[in-house]
């Protein structure tokens, strides 16, 4: 395949990347905005497989036949639930990816320049290493850059991937844990990773750029263990923005224009997505990154009360009583697999001519848009699902609020209480409703174990149970 071809290829790749992350925008657009990054991602791979310069197809065959098959298998058994974890887990691959190529890049200097040293002409080499022996002394020091930004940048994703993906399975705990010296721990690696790199651009060798990935996995590792549960949805697009500027540095070092464009579409759109969170959290960005939920600045308020509950009976004839129902759903749902259940009785509750309406907060789950995807897998039409500046103001004239499997974004606590670790933080104002029904398996504080004083309100009552045989219950009383 010629050089031209390949152009094209990648010019025409770009184009579906961009069409796709534009399309990703608008739930009925999406899915044919993710066929466009699959062709595009099936153009580009197949123009960088067979394009010049390409060689050892013995070995790149059967990694990409091996890397396929996990893939699709991985993608088959993976539960709506799991997916949060899975695309961390990926994250951290991006990450590793970048470090490899980062390595190797240095190490075919090297192998180059002691040919060429030795009296070579170059003409020997061939693909990336061809180009490396052609490359000036100015040339060879912006690819020192690269190379030490690339495996920067991926050590760091990599391991806050693997702390971001045990937190979201539980396999690590949610609540923020720094060792002694904190932030001035982060901050001491990152001096001694920029004096590392000083070292390398000098040419003190390859043992430098090892010892730039122990570094900054150890920033990766202390800077992800160090935010709290409820902040994981602004770690898992940061990480993918630093995923996407890891790919962007390894492919200014490869020269390889498609990876540039990609690296920076992923990069800038996890950028501005983190931004977009934290927005709707009311928190700065930074501050997120450095400490997230890190815990109350003084005394929080004592919960006053008791949680009284209901069964389905008293919620059956609460919602059939109603003219307007707003629910609420949150990643109980989602680990409850009840989104088709919930489907079913907003249908039923629809065919009583009842206003029914779904109230989505930009947070809510454990990644962002999770109960849209939810709702859309269930069939749910989408011109019932609003988000939460659209609906909140319809609350004080709602009969009654479903909530389900959400605790954060319908505390109280963040309006009323200036010492809650979410204090500030927009919420579903879901209290200000005729009745609220919280379908929650326990009287558990949940993933971030933050209080909620919503729980204990004279209007809210505790319907308790999994979520999903809760509807179950519903749906036998609502014909």
């Amino acid at each position: 395949m010629s050089l031209g071809i390949v152009s094209a290829a990648y010019i025409a790749a770009s184009v579906l990347f961009i069409l796709a992350l534009g399309g990703l925008s608008n739930q009925e657009k999406a899915k044919r905005a993710i066929w466009f990054g699959i062709v595009g991602m099936a153009i580009a791979a197949i123009a960088t497989i067979f394009g010049p310069g390409v060689a050892n197809y013995w070995l790149l065959i059967p990694a990409i036949a091996v890397g396929s098959y996990v893939g699709l298998e991985v993608a088959r058994r993976v539960e709506m639930t799991d997916m949060p974890q899975l695309v961390a887990a990926l994250h951290s691959f991006v990450g590793l990816a970048a470090v490899f190529i980062g390595l190797n890049a240095e190490l075919e200097l090297a192998a180059v320049q002691a040919v060429l040293a030795s009296g070579g002409d170059g003409h020997e080499f061939a693909g990336f290493a061809a180009k490396l022996a052609h490359k000036n002394a100015v040339e060879i020091s912006i690819l020192k850059v690269e190379v030490f930004l690339g495996i920067f940048i991926g050590a760091v994703t990599f391991t806050g991937s693997i702390v971001a993906f045990g937190k979201l399975a539980g396999k690590i705990s949610g609540t923020p844990t720094k060792l002694p010296g904190g932030h001035m721990l982060n901050a001491g690696a990152l001096v001694i990773s920029l004096i590392l790199g000083l070292m390398y651009f000098n040419g003190a060798g390859v043992w430098t750029m090892v010892a730039v990935i122990i570094v900054a996995g150890f920033i990766g590792w202390h800077l992800i263990m160090g935010i709290g549960g409820a902040d994981m949805p602004v770690v898992v697009s940061m990480l993918n923005s630093y995923s996407g500027w890891a790919a962007a540095a390894i492919g200014f070092t490869l020269g390889n224009d498609l990876l540039i464009v990609v690296g920076a579409l992923v990069g800038s759109s996890g950028a501005i997505l983190s931004y977009i969170m934290c927005k709707a959290m009311n928190r700065q960005f930074v501050s997120v990154i450095l400490g997230g939920f890190g815990g109350p600045s003084g005394p929080q308020m004592e919960v006053e009360g008791e949680q009284i509950a209901i069964d389905a009976d008293g919620v059956a004839a609460a919602l059939d009583d109603a003219d307007s129902v707003i629910i609420v759903p949150g990643y109980g749902m989602a680990v409850a697999q009840a989104q088709q259940s919930v489907s079913e009785l907003i249908q039923r509750l629809r065919a009583k001519g009842k206003n029914v309406r779904f109230g989505i907060h930009p947070v809510a789950g454990r990644l962002p848009g999770h109960m849209n995807v939810l709702l859309a897998e269930a069939k749910v039409p989408y011109d019932i699902v609003l988000e939460m500046d659209e609906i909140n103001d319809d609350f004080p004239d709602t009969d009654v609020v479903m909530i389900i499997g959400s605790n954060d974004i319908v505390n109280p606590a963040a309006q009323d209480d200036p010492n809650s670790p979410i204090a500030g933080m927009p919420v579903l104002e879901v209290w200000k409703a005729k009745q609220v029904f919280v379908s929650k398996r326990g009287q558990g504080t949940g993933y971030s174990g933050i209080e909620n004083p919503l729980f204990y309100k004279e209007n809210t009552r505790m319907f308790y149970g999994d979520a999903k045989d809760s509807i179950n219950e519903l749906l036998k009383r609502i014909s």
